[in-house]
């Protein structure tokens, strides 16, 4: 089995917000939710922001170029329409940042920060419904249901059942995501795929390489069902399904992709050849805006996933290691 332990850790590595996004990201979060929370008419509504998306859920990868607010307003009258909040919030906003930083969007409102390199800032307004929340709903002047805090707590839950491997692994499949498709379904749907799977109990693997493997397998079977009009469910509000913008062609080239994806991951971890399992893993990763690949080769394999012809080094993780000619001194 290509365990390939030492390369998978600098891929996790590699693919890491950087330092500047790690110190941004809260910095930016905190500055609107200031704004936000001592406008007069939100603060009567009782507005309690708080951090949602893949930076909260400590899944984003290289580079975090926008931070989710949900803004919980408590108090909330109901006869405040959704097109009517989100104009107020873009005013505020703009009060504060100016229009050229500030762009009311359908279910948000985003607020530019172009001292943190792009970075910017969704507001998104929600009203208390039940045990849920409603948001703005795309192209109407209607609420939709949503869950957002739910799956954060369904993805700490998930990665102490898998030994910490769940959250290193949705990171892999949102890399992998990036380089097999042009651009839709996103990242979160791909990330619902891999926790439906481990949920039916598709994926299993003691390591990196293994539970990589198995969760592109797992979440090509959910993929290719949501992609056939059999929706996966959302784990956040049961009895629904996951909606996403993608159209059925792209959902076609996501299945395909997958599915491609999960076999010839299989095959790199149950080959013996290890230099052609990396070069099989570090194709699948594909690189980012700082390295070429993520994904090194061993020190004893060459660029093309041979194995290199000088001495046989002693690499960390190899079963067994060359006899010695006997001569000591």
């Amino acid at each position: 089995m290509a365990v390939l332990t030492t390369e998978f850790d600098a891929a996790l590595r590699n693919i890491e917000p950087s330092d500047d996004d790690i110190d941004n990201a809260p910095g930016a979060h905190k500055d609107v939710r200031r704004v936000l929370k001592a406008e007069d008419t939100l603060d009567s509504y009782k507005i309690n922001p708080v951090l949602i998306g893949s930076y909260k859920r400590s899944v984003s990868i290289l580079r975090v170029k926008d931070v989710d607010v949900f803004c919980r307003l408590e108090a909330l009258p109901e006869d405040v329409a959704p097109e009517d909040l989100l104009a107020h919030f873009e005013q505020v906003l703009v009060d504060e940042y100016g229009k050229d930083r500030v762009k009311k969007q359908a279910r948000s409102v985003q607020v530019s920060f172009p001292e943190f390199d792009g970075l910017y800032v969704d507001a998104v307004p929600a009203r208390p419904a039940g045990d849920v929340w409603e948001i703005p709903e795309r192209e109407s002047n209607e609420w939709q249901e949503t869950n957002p805090e739910k799956l954060t707590s369904l993805s700490s839950a998930m990665n102490d059942t898998h030994g910490d491997l769940y959250v290193p692994t949705v990171k892999l499949l949102r890399q992998t995501r990036r380089t097999l498709l042009d651009k839709r379904p996103g990242g979160l749907f791909v990330e619902l795929a891999l926790y439906n799977a481990c949920d039916r109990e598709l994926v299993n693997g003691k390591n990196h390489a293994e539970f990589y493997a198995s969760s592109l397998e797992g979440a090509a079977v959910l993929i290719a069902e949501h992609a056939s009009g059999d929706h996966m469910p959302d784990p956040t509000m049961p009895g629904n399904t996951v909606k996403i913008r993608a159209t059925d062609a792209q959902l076609q080239t996501a299945k395909e992709q997958f599915e491609a994806a999960a076999i010839k991951a299989r095959d790199a971890y149950v080959t013996k050849d290890r230099c052609a399992a990396a070069k099989a893993f570090r194709e699948l990763l594909g690189g980012n805006d700082d390295h070429e690949y993520v994904f090194p080769m061993p020190e004893d394999c060459n660029q093309d996933g041979t194995k290199k012809a000088s001495a046989t080094p002693i690499v960390a993780g190899d079963r067994t290691v060359p006899a010695g000619d006997r001569r000591y001194g």
